[in-house]
Order: C-alpha cells, then sequence, then structure tokens
C-alpha cells in the first residue's frame, strides 16, 4: 500500500484501540454520513500537506470536528478536547508522530441545529520507511 493509505491506517488505529472504544465516543471518517447520527461523536479528516523526510513520508494535520447536544454549554467540547490530547498531543504511535492540538468552537452545527460544534486540530508527521 502507498503512504496516504497508510497514513490513513496507522491514525484510525488508534480510534479503534480498547482504550479509544471504552471513552464511548462514536468516531467516523470524514465524508461519512450517518443516518441516525448519536448525539455526541467525531468525524476524522487527515489532510496530508507536506513533504516527509523521505518519498514514502509526508507531514499534514488531523482535523476532529466534535459534536455534542445543542444547549449544553462548551464544557463537554472542552472535555473531549482534552481525552483527544491525552491519545495524541506529542505522542508517537508507529509511525505517527503527533505535535501541538488547537481547538475552535464553531457553534451550531447549520446542518444540524441541534448539535453544538467545535473543531480540534493536531499536525502530525508520517514516517514511511524506504
Amino acid at each position: 500500500m502507498g503512504k496516504y493509505v497508510n497514513l490513513e491506517q496507522n491514525i484510525f488505529s488508534i480510534f479503534g484501540s480498547s482504550e479509544w472504544l471504552a471513552e464511548n465516543i462514536k468516531t467516523y471518517p470524514s465524508n461519512f454520513i450517518a443516518v441516525d447520527a448519536p448525539s455526541e461523536f467525531l468525524r476524522i479528516s487527515v489532510i496530508p500537506a507536506g513533504e516527509g523526510l523521505n518519498l514514502r513520508s509526508v507531514s499534514g494535520i488531523m482535523l476532529v470536528d466534535i459534536f455534542v447536544p445543542s444547549g449544553g454549554g462548551t464544557r463537554r467540547l472542552g472535555e473531549i478536547a482534552d481525552k483527544l490530547d491525552l491519545y495524541l498531543e506529542g505522542q508517537t504511535t508507529d509511525r505517527v508522530q503527533f505535535g501541538s492540538s488547537a481547538m475552535k468552537i464553531s457553534g451550531k452545527d447549520k446542518d444540524n441545529p441541534t448539535l453544538f460544534r467545535s473543531q480540534y486540530s493536531i499536525s502530525f508527521n508520517y514516517y514511511g520507511v524506504i
């Protein structure tokens, strides 16, 4: 497989781990349309955007859209972002090294106003092997 498929598989393996599954926060890839979406979930977008150290390496950013029920304030958004930091910020898993994170509160979701949304972002470097 190529570097982009390997990168995505590597990152999504974090969200398939027993530790993350125990957090009980549903996680979906970008461009996934859930017919009956839960009231709290994450949508992950892996965006390779830069050169790596060699031909099989790449750097970029991962965006995580955090959705929680509207009307409950912003605390739960922060709690979920803090959980993401525990698994990602400054961590190295297999061939992916994560940098620092940031969170931006977006407000009510335009497609579903019963959901409140924020975007968590974190840089990464994927080290492929030649």
